[in-house]
């Protein structure tokens, strides 16, 4: 009989509320920014998609990618196809780029020392890709803007301080400044360069302003953040500072402000919080909207609206960071830092609607704001962004949207730098998958691994060691759209958190409680071993693998668990130092007999990297397994579901020759992931069967570290 799998639930089916007819953002393609390298060129160099903007008919894109020295182009006039147009050398670092009709304003900065600052603002046709004029801006640039009536552009001059001098701390000379430039016909006019003093005007280092960010409105005003002086200003078109106040400070209640403990406690306050602001934007010409993410000293883990009096219109404080732990997103080693770190702001109107997006740069994801009402915004979803989006670019004309996300992950196989797209449709959103927004306490969570069915809408899940002090056990509603983690069940040894776990796979005991299948690593201390934990986490008993097993053990161990009558099965992950080449066991215990056995399972080659098992669920006659690759985007090849005949799952025993069981396809998963409009994730770790057939499938997270963040729990429809 030929596996087939029937009724393929849609990833927009599974993922919307219950409006169908609501207008959504949902990403459609990904560009990744070595493509805009030349044939030959060393693809293994670091690239960054950093500031981004699009031509006035929204068919190019211009990021600046610093590490190359280059302005990369992208053709969107198909935009679920964007290609690649090139790089553009701009002769130093581009910090910036502002676009009016098909000229790319960029900033470069050229300088040779802290003390000794120095910049261009160049004028480039995106067409020819020829330069067509060059302003000395006399320090410094990080960002750049252009008048709405293209009549110049202004430039923050930041002169950045040395993180390395004194802490950090300012004042460090020379003082930085803003710089408005004229454009006449298209072109820089030079000769009607006029540089505004900032000095005098902060609280904090009046002497040492320092520019961080800027944005004009339809007035001709120039809004400037000083994030490390913790201030803003408004400049009128004539270079007039018109009104400037200090960002203030946040009393932050309910958040995480320890890292690296591995676990999501948000018990903790951080009052007095300098906001720090980084990006900026004007909502319209009275409003403006900052992205708290902080610098040094501060950084109030939101963002705020201001009027252009001062006045604080809107304050999110935790509200957006919570959403974010709701959706999975939040970055636990970044906790006693900045949380999720607000650090992009964009705007623009979509069917009549202003929305204000607000980028997370360590969460990986983008907030879409109704600001409708300045005073009191409405969250409407939030989107997963690539990782660390530096910047984005609104284009209402052509319901588009578009991240740049400057991570560069090159090392161990990582994905690269991406530019994102999303598409405004009357279509439900594709995104969260799986969150914990609804129940009865905020509830954290990610590194997702294995899962087990119970019941006709319940799934629970485990964590694994990336939250090592916090081990939990998840439950999920897949009745939900989106499913929905409504408990967390904290496992525990002797009443404290249970340490040296690293929980990959779960599966019921027949009582209330649970078996937990525990990948060990014997060079950091942590067992291999089986657990079997009651309905309320406690651990009741620990079952450590027999000598044969540990003779040979390697560190890639239980992926997965389930049972079936007294016998456990478990999948180890790769070979350990007895298989043959390309097999793993599929181990066997005994709870009645306490006896061990095993069989054999038969895995690819990997193209590149290593291929294993990460999951196992015994469903009617068939056990299925997940077996994949470690590959990212392009490179993956393996991430399929294959299935095993019951019949043949008789264990041998340990120590002799093992059988080797047959398997077939069930599903090829990597046309799922594509459909999801990013890049293709490696860690498929999660499978659960309900009793109908239904198959979910999950990925992991790596808890937000080197990741970005994005959790796929989705319905392939039913086994037959």
């Amino acid at each position: 009989m030929t596996a087939r799998l029937l009724g393929l639930t849609s990833v927009l089916a599974l993922s919307a509320g219950a409006a169908t007819a609501e207008m959504n953002f949902n990403r459609i393609a990904s560009f990744p920014t070595i493509a805009n390298m030349a044939a030959g060129e060393d693809t293994g160099r670091e690239t960054s998609a950093e500031i981004i903007a699009a031509t006035d008919d929204g068919m190019m894109l211009a990021y600046t990618d610093s590490p190359l020295g280059v302005l990369g182009l992208v053709d969107i006039t198909d935009p679920k196809a964007p290609k690649p147009l090139g790089n553009i050398d701009t002769g130093g670092e581009p910090t910036s780029v502002a676009i009016i009709g098909k000229v790319a304003f960029v900033g470069v900065n050229t300088s040779e020392s802290y003390v000794a600052p120095s910049g261009i603002l160049k004028a480039i046709d995106l067409t020819t890709k020829a330069e067509l004029g060059a302003c000395d801006l006399g320090g410094q640039p990080d960002s750049v803007a252009k008048a709405k009536d293209g009549s110049f552009i202004t430039v923050a001059i930041e002169n950045e301080r040395d993180e390395d001098l004194n802490d950090g701390v300012i004042p460090q000379m020379p003082a930085g400044a803003l710089v408005m430039v004229g454009v006449k016909d298209g072109a820089l006019d030079c000769g009607t360069l006029k540089t505004v003093d900032m000095t005098g005007l902060a609280e904090i280092a009046p002497s040492d302003p320092e520019p961080e960010f800027v944005d004009v409105n339809s007035l001709g005003e120039t809004v400037v953040t000083m994030q490390e002086n913790n201030h803003l200003a408004v400049v009128a078109k004539d270079g007039t500072v018109i009104a400037h106040f200090p960002a203030g400070t946040v009393d932050l209640e309910g958040v995480d402000a320890t890292d690296e403990r591995g676990a999501l406690l948000f018990t903790e306050s951080q009052p007095g919080r300098k906001r720090e602001p980084d990006a900026v934007k004007w909502i319209d010409d009275t409003h403006f909207a900052i992205a708290n993410e902080g610098d040094y000293e501060g950084g109030s883990r939101g963002w705020t609206i201001f009027a252009k009096d001062g006045t604080v219109v809107y304050e999110s404080g935790t509200s957006f960071e919570q959403a974010v732990i709701q959706i999975g997103h939040y970055p636990d080693k970044r906790s006693d830092a900045k949380g999720i770190e607000p650090e992009s702001i964009e705007v623009g109107t979509f069917g009549g609607t202003p929305l204000v997006f607000v980028g997370a740069e360590r969460a990986s994801v983008v907030g879409v704001y109704d600001v409708t009402d300045p005073a009191a915004p409405v969250l409407k979803q939030i989107l997963p962004s690539g990782i660390a989006p530096e910047g984005y670019v609104a284009i209402p004309s052509r319901n588009l949207m578009v991240s740049a996300n400057e991570a560069d992950l090159i090392e161990d196989g990582g994905v690269r730098s991406h530019v994102m797209l999303y598409e405004y449709q009357d279509a439900p959103a594709a995104y969260p998958q799986l969150t914990s927004a609804g129940a009865d306490r905020l509830i954290g969570w990610g590194a997702i691994s294995g899962m087990v069915a119970d019941g006709e809408s319940t799934v629970w899940a485990v964590n694994d060691s990336f939250y090592g002090y916090q081990p939990t056990i998840f439950k999920i509603d897949v009745g939900a759209t989106p499913a929905r983690i409504t408990d967390a069940i904290y496992v525990t040894r002797a009443g404290m958190p249970a340490q040296k776990l690293d929980m990959e796979g779960i599966t019921l005991d027949g009582n209330g409680g649970f078996w937990v299948a525990s990948e060990g690593r014997t060079d950091r201390v942590v067992p291999h071993a089986l657990y079997n934990v009651n309905a309320k986490g406690e651990i009741k008993k620990e079952i450590g693998l027999p000598a044969e097993l540990m003779a040979v053990e390697k560190r890639f161990g239980f992926e997965g668990v389930t049972m079936v009558g007294d016998t456990l099965w478990m999948a180890v992950q790769r070979e350990w130092n007895d298989d043959p080449a390309n097999h793993v066991k599929l181990v066997a215990y005994n709870t009645g007999t306490q006896e061990w056995g095993a069989v054999l399972y038969p895995k690819a080659e990997p193209a590149k990297g290593w291929t294993g098992l990460s999951e196992i669920v015994a469903h009617g006659d068939w056990f299925y397994v997940i077996e994949r690759d470690n590959q990212i985007g392009a490179a993956a090849v393996t991430k399929k579901i294959y299935r095993i005949p019951a019949a043949e799952m008789v264990p041998a025993p340990l120590g002799g020759d093992l059988p080797v069981v047959n398997k077939e396809e069930v599903r090829d998963l990597i046309p799922d992931l594509q459909s999801f409009g990013g890049y293709v994730v490696d860690k498929i770790e999660g499978l659960a069967i309900m009793p109908d057939g239904e198959i979910f499938v999950s990925t992991d997270n790596d808890g937000v570290d080197d990741s970005s963040g994005e959790t796929f729990f989705w319905s392939i429809g039913k086994a037959e």
